[in-house]
Parts: C-alpha cells; structure tokens; sequence
C-alpha cells in the first residue's frame, strides 16, 4: 500500500520544532494542499490555528500533543510506527460555528469557530445582553460578564470552566453558557439544537461595550451577533483508537 502524503506542520516551542525536523527526515514533506493528511504537532491553541488555516482543504488532521494542553491531540510517542497510528485512527467530524458580528463602526464581520463564540464585556461595567433563538426572545436582558455559545468538541474548554454542560460528540447539540451571570441569577444557560439560529443583541454598546471572540478571532465595540453552526463546513479530525475524540468526552463527563 502507497504511503501517505503528509504535511506536517508544528507549533514554534523547541519541542515541536525538533519532533517537526527528525519526522519530515523519516517521512519526506508536503505542502497541505499537496498532501493527503496533515499532522499537527503542538497544543490545541495549534490544532485550531491549523484548522482555521487550512480546513478548506478537506484534508483529514491528525494532531501529536507537543504543547501544554491536547484535548484535541492524540499523545506523541516517538517509538511508535506513525504510518501505522494513521492507518488505524478514526475520524471525528467537526462543524464550526459561524459568527457575524455587527460593530458601532457599522462594518459586519465574519468568522468560523470549531470550540466557541463568546461575548465578553470591555470594561469594567457588566454586559447587558438579549438572546433570541430562531428570530424569538429567549431572554430580554442577561447581566453577565459575558456568555458563549460552544460545540460538543468545546464544550470541555472554556465552556467547562464557565460551568457549562459538556455536550457527547455527535449529540447535535450546541451548550449556551453565561459567564459569571447577574441576572438573572439563577439562570445556568441553555442545550440548543444544532440547528438554532442564536442572535445576541447588546443594549447598551456605548456605556457597556461588548467584544465577541470565534475561537481566537476577536471583534470589538460589537452591537449584534449572529451564530449558527456551519451546514457546509466541516474538518475531519483522527484520533487513535484507544482514546478517540468521542471517548475524552465522556472520561472528562465522569472525572472528579
């Protein structure tokens, strides 16, 4: 059987960059486009910059923990066959959220998040926000630091931390969490199909303004957001069998 074309592509820590050097020595090296599989070797910081990067591609992407958190890696073992681990992972299929977010400015601004869109308050003063679902209000006003909308492979990350549900890979469902929310108090947030359309209005941009974050990609002095997740879009992530995507979940929904 040929062997895989692979691009393999690291984080700039001196860890990766030397696993990088001593694997393109062994397996020669293509461009992603080029390529059949891409191997990210990093964090998951990484992995979502190489998704971002190159999830266009349709490439399958299978990542090797070489950075301070991997949730979405797979562990990097260097006495293992690689050829071996690629031919016998299993894919995960991953929809992103896309977010469009208004500004004060009036510009529209587009962008795809595979763990989380979030709303974060700028200053000091609390964010004031409404949220609608599928065109009805849900909520008239949430007083919060901020609140998110994440998927099942993110719900483990920031989600978690803001106490939100982790949701099981392929549940169709989407995890609405508020962040340090003050009223309504008890409100906990919400497990929203795939398919629901949630818009964030601001009520207050001037006095209390708000900044949207889609993974990484930050857009301030925001005044509505848009997010649903992606019909059209997805990437393929590969993880070993022993400890696939959908398992981590569920280890992470029974840890103490």
């Amino acid at each position: 059987m040929t062997s895989p074309r692979i691009a393999f592509l690291a984080s700039p820590t001196d860890e990766a960059q030397t696993t990088l050097a001593r694997l393109v020595s062994r397996h020669g090296l293509y461009a992603p486009q080029d390529a059949d599989v891409i191997v990210a070797l990093g964090g998951d910081g990484f992995m979502l910059q190489t998704l971002h990067r190159h999830g266009d591609l349709g490439r399958p992407v299978y990542g090797m923990k070489l950075g301070t958190v991997g949730f979405l890696m797979n562990q990097y073992r260097p006495e293992d066959d690689l050829l071996a681990r690629l031919a016998d992972a299993e894919p995960a299929t991953l929809h992103p959220l896309e977010m469009q977010a208004q500004t004060e400015s009036g510009a529209c601004v587009s962008s795809l998040a595979y763990n989380e869109v979030s709303l974060l308050r700028q200053t000091r003063q609390a964010a004031h926000v409404s949220i609608e679902l599928n065109g009805e209000v849900r909520l008239d006003e949430l007083v919060c630091d901020g609140v998110m909308l994440a998927t099942p492979a993110g719900s483990t990350a920031y989600n978690f931390s803001a106490h939100g549900p982790i949701l099981p890979l392929g549940a169709n469902v989407m995890a609405l969490t508020p962040i340090a929310p003050f009223r309504p108090r008890r409100w906990r947030g919400a497990v929203l199909k795939s398919g629901t359309e949630v818009r964030f209005k601001v009520l207050d941009p001037h006095k209390r303004p708000v900044s949207a974050t889609a993974d990484s990609h930050e857009v301030r002095d925001v005044t509505e957001i848009l997010v649903r997740e992606s019909i059209n879009r997805s990437v393929r992530l590969l993880f070993d069998p022993e400890h696939n995507l959908e398992e981590r979940i569920l280890i992470e929904q029974f840890a103490v």
